[in-house]
């Protein structure tokens, strides 16, 4: 029985079933906060759990997911050429807007940090929470950060921004599509943009430009605002 379990086969089918659960659990119960990816988290790591199969086992069995990350995420940039005309009229406002949140996003970091007294290892491995897997990761090690704890809050932001970013867009009457793109681009990536998607197809675009950029600016300032933190301490 463990072999069978060991077997990419069942990491894949493990994965996929645990998503198409989520979806379903989404549909009946028609509520934003039964994110589906959030489900399946949970329905993997209790089936992982249950079966006693390490995640080292898992996460190779379901090496070929994380290879379709990146065509997945290039299939994104299809939003923005129907939309092209428009993103190019308001790039100086999203720019501006995407600017603002990165910056903001490193800096509550920094503070958090320093407010709860985290380890500076900590605070640089959870600077990068609101980019892409890859480029965090990337960014944390070449600071001596951990690509673990980057991950886990890079995973947690998203699904944070998916459930709680509708919800907060009312709040604030955010209802301009590219004010809301901005928005889940920049503080959720692409999870965030996902979400996106769902409330319109320039609302997906906007949003996909500014993960980009938000990116971009994220490993520019990142150097700065570690150097910052070395000072401190």
């Amino acid at each position: 029985m463990k072999e069978l379990l060991g077997l990419p086969l069942f990491s894949v089918l493990l994965t996929l079933g645990a998503y198409q659960l989520g979806l379903w659990f989404q549909h009946k119960v028609r509520s934003s906060l039964a994110n589906p990816l959030l489900i399946s988290i949970l329905l993997v790591l209790a089936a992982l759990w249950l079966t006693g199969l390490p995640n080292t086992a898992y996460q190779a069995g379901s090496s070929a997911f994380s290879w379709l990350l990146t065509p997945a995420t290039v299939c994104l940039a299809i939003p923005l050429h129907s939309q092209l005309r428009l993103l190019r009229r308001s790039l100086p406002a999203i720019c501006a807007g995407v600017a603002a949140g990165t910056a903001a996003c490193l800096a509550t970091v920094l503070a958090g940090g320093a407010l709860f007294g985290l380890e500076p290892v900590l605070t640089i491995s959870l600077l990068p929470k609101s980019i892409t897997t890859a480029m965090g990761i990337a960014l944390t090690e070449l600071s001596g950060g951990i690509p673990a704890i980057t991950t886990t809050a890079i995973i947690a932001t998203g699904i944070l921004g998916s459930l709680l970013g509708p919800w907060f867009a009312r709040l604030f009457r955010i209802i301009d599509p590219i004010a809301q793109g901005v928005a889940f681009g920049t503080a959720s990536h692409v999870i965030g943009t996902a979400k996106a998607s769902e409330q319109s197809e320039l609302t997906g675009a906007v949003s996909s430009l500014s993960l980009v950029i938000a990116g971009i600016l994220t490993a520019i300032l990142f150097p700065c605002f570690v150097s910052l933190l070395t000072q401190q301490t």
